[in-house]
C-alpha cells in the first residue's frame, strides 16, 4: 500500500529533476553555446569548464533520479489502470535512454577541445565547428526524448483523471499540455518555421509546466490526498 511519505518522496524526486533539468539543459547551453558561432562556442567552453561539468554533473543526477521516479509513479497508479501504466513507465524509460545517448553526445565537444595529442591531426578550424555540431545533436537531441515524454504525459494524465489521487484539473493540464512538447519537438526535428506553431507550443508548455510542477508540490505538501485512495499516513 501506497504511503504518504512514498508520495511526498516521489513529489520531492520531481522537483529534483525540475530544477536540475533547468540548471543543465536550460542555463548552461545559455552560457556556452553561441548559435552559429563555432568559435565562440568553444571559446565559451574552455572558458566554462566548471559550469560545463556541473551541467554534466546535473544530467546525471536527473538520469538516475529519473528511473527511481519512473518506478515510484508505475507503482503508484498501477492499480488505476495496468496498461496506462505500463505506457506511462515504458514511454518515460525509452526518454531517460534517449537522455543518456544525449549526455554522450553533449561530452564530445570537450573531447574534441582537449587538445588531446591524437587530435593533432585536425586544424582548429576543424575541430571547432565538429564541437559545434555535436552541441546541435544534443539540440536536436532533446527533442526526440521530448517525443517519448510527451506519451508519457498523456498516459499519466489520463490516470489521474481517472483516479482520485490527485486532483483531475492537474490531469487535463498535463495532457493538454502534453502536446506542447509533442508539437515543438516534430517542428524542431522536420526544420519547421512558423511563428503562429510557437506560439501555441509555447502556451501549451506553459500549461504543461505549471501543470506538472503543481503536481510535484502537491505530492510533496500533501501527499495522496483523498481518503478513497486508502492511503496512509
Amino acid at each position: 500500500m501506497i504511503t504518504q511519505s512514498y508520495a511526498r518522496t516521489a513529489g520531492l524526486l520531481y522537483l529534483v529533476i525540475a530544477v536540475f533539468g533547468a540548471f543543465s539543459i536550460g542555463y548552461v547551453p545559455s552560457i556556452i553555446i553561441e548559435a552559429g558561432d563555432a568559435a565562440t562556442t568553444a571559446t565559451n567552453l574552455l572558458a566554462n569548464t566548471t559550469l560545463f561539468n556541473l551541467g554534466i554533473l546535473g544530467d546525471v543526477v536527473v538520469l538516475l533520479v529519473e528511473v527511481v521516479l519512473t518506478v515510484m509513479l508505475y507503482v503508484m497508479f498501477k492499480p488505476v489502470s495496468h496498461t496506462l501504466s505500463l505506457i506511462a513507465a515504458w514511454s518515460r524509460l525509452a526518454m531517460v535512454l534517449v537522455m543518456a545517448i544525449n549526455l554522450l553526445l553533449n561530452i564530445m565537444p570537450v573531447v574534441l577541445l582537449s587538445g588531446a595529442e591524437y587530435l593533432s591531426a585536425f586544424e582548429t578550424t576543424q575541430l571547432q565547428p565538429a564541437a559545434l555540431a555535436f552541441f546541435d545533436a544534443h539540440a536536436l537531441g532533446i527533442y526526440v526524448w521530448q517525443l517519448f515524454f510527451s506519451m508519457h504525459l498523456i498516459a499519466l494524465g489520463t490516470m489521474i483523471i481517472k483516479s482520485d489521487l490527485l486532483p483531475r484539473i492537474l490531469g487535463w493540464m498535463i495532457i493538454v499540455g502534453a502536446f506542447g512538447y509533442f508539437i515543438q519537438a516534430i517542428t524542431h526535428l522536420m526544420h519547421i518555421e512558423n511563428a503562429a506553431i510557437t506560439m501555441i507550443y509555447i502556451g501549451l508548455l506553459v500549461v504543461v509546466t505549471i501543470g506538472e510542477l503543481a503536481v510535484a508540490f502537491w505530492l510533496l505538501i500533501k501527499g495522496i490526498n483523498l481518503p478513497s485512495t486508502k492511503v496512509k499516513s
